[in-house]
C-alpha cells in the first residue's frame, strides 16, 4: 500500500456481536470485555471489519474514500453475463470518436476496485492518450527490428507487416496495467475489459506492446516502470467500427475433477 492506515474500534458503539472477529482473516481482532480490540497495528487493512459491522463502530484511517453502505449486494445475472462473455470479440477496427473521460475514469475504477493478494493494492495504471502516438513509435522501432528474426521461425511472422498502428489500430486510447505481480494486474485488466465493454467500447488486449513496454527503456520510463514493477496488461479502448453477427467457435472446457 502507498500509505500508513490504522484500524480504529469505537467502543461506545460496539456491541460485542464478534462478526469482526469471526471475519478477521488475520486473526487480528479479540474480544475483551464485551468489546472489539484490535491485537497488532500490523493488518492487511482489508476493511472487512468495516464492512461487516452492523453499528458502523469500526473504521480504517487514511482512505479519502468512505464506506458506502447498501442493503444487499449487487447480483449480476448468470446468463446475461455468460452471454456478454460468449459474444465479446477483440476488436482491430476502431471509429474515429473519442473516448469521454468520464468513461475511462469508471474503468480505471473497475480496476482499482478489483482484489488484490495480501490487499497489497498496488496495480497502478497508465493512460496513452496525447503520448500514444510516441509510445507505440517506440514500440514500432523495437519490432521492425525483431521482425526478419522472427520470421526464420515463425510462419505466420512471414504474414505479418508492421505498420505505424501495429499495436494501437488508430484506436483513440490504451491504458496499461502495471503491477509488481502479474496476477493482479491481470484480474485488475479482465474487470477494466468488463467495463469498457459495458460502456459500449471495443478492447483489445496488445500482449505485443505490453512486451515492448516492459522491454524498451524509453518506454519505461515514459510509462513510470521500475525494477519492481511491471507493465501486465494493455487494454488498447475505443468505439468499435466492426459488427460481429455470431459467436466464434470455442474448443470445449477441458476439466478433471479430483
Amino acid at each position: 500500500m502507498k500509505h500508513e492506515h490504522t484500524v480504529l474500534i469505537d467502543a461506545s458503539a460496539c456491541i460485542g456481536c464478534g462478526l469482526c472477529q469471526k471475519d478477521c482473516c488475520a486473526s487480528n481482532i479479540s474480544l475483551e470485555n464485551g468489546k472489539a480490540h484490535i491485537v497488532s497495528p500490523d493488518c492487511l487493512m482489508c476493511g472487512h471489519c468495516v464492512a461487516i459491522c452492523p453499528k458502523g463502530a469500526v473504521s480504517l484511517t487514511g482512505f479519502a474514500e468512505a464506506p458506502q453502505p447498501f442493503d444487499a449486494p449487487t447480483r449480476l445475472d448468470p446468463h446475461e453475463l455468460l452471454q456478454a462473455i460468449r459474444t465479446r470479440r477483440t476488436i482491430r477496427q476502431f471509429a474515429e470518436r473519442s473516448v469521454p473521460p468520464e468513461t475511462i475514469e469508471r474503468i480505471i475504477e473497475a480496476g482499482r476496485l478489483t482484489p488484490t493478494g495480501g490487499n497489497a493494492q498496488e496495480v497502478t495504471f497508465a493512460v496513452l492518450q496525447e503520448g500514444r502516438e510516441v509510445a507505440e513509435r517506440k514500440a514500432v522501432q523495437l519490432f521492425r527490428r525483431l521482425l526478419p528474426l522472427v520470421k526464420l521461425v515463425d510462419t505466420t511472422a512471414k504474414r505479418t507487416t508492421i505498420d505505424d498502428h501495429f499495436f494501437f489500430k488508430k484506436a483513440p486510447v490504451a491504458i496499461v496495467v502495471i503491477a509488481p505481480d502479474t496476477v493482479d494486474g491481470a484480474l485488475a485488466a479482465s474487470n477494466m475489459a468488463l467495463m469498457a465493454e459495458a460502456c459500449g467500447l471495443g478492447v483489445l488486449y496488445s500482449g505485443f506492446f505490453t512486451m515492448a513496454a516492459n522491454r524498451v527503456p524509453s518506454l519505461r520510463a515514459l510509462l513510470g516502470l521500475h525494477r519492481k514493477r511491471k507493465a501486465v496488461a494493455t487494454l488498447v479502448l475505443g468505439y468499435p467500427a466492426v459488427t460481429y453477427r455470431r459467436t466464434a467457435p470455442k474448443e470445449e472446457a477441458s476439466v478433471r475433477t479430483v
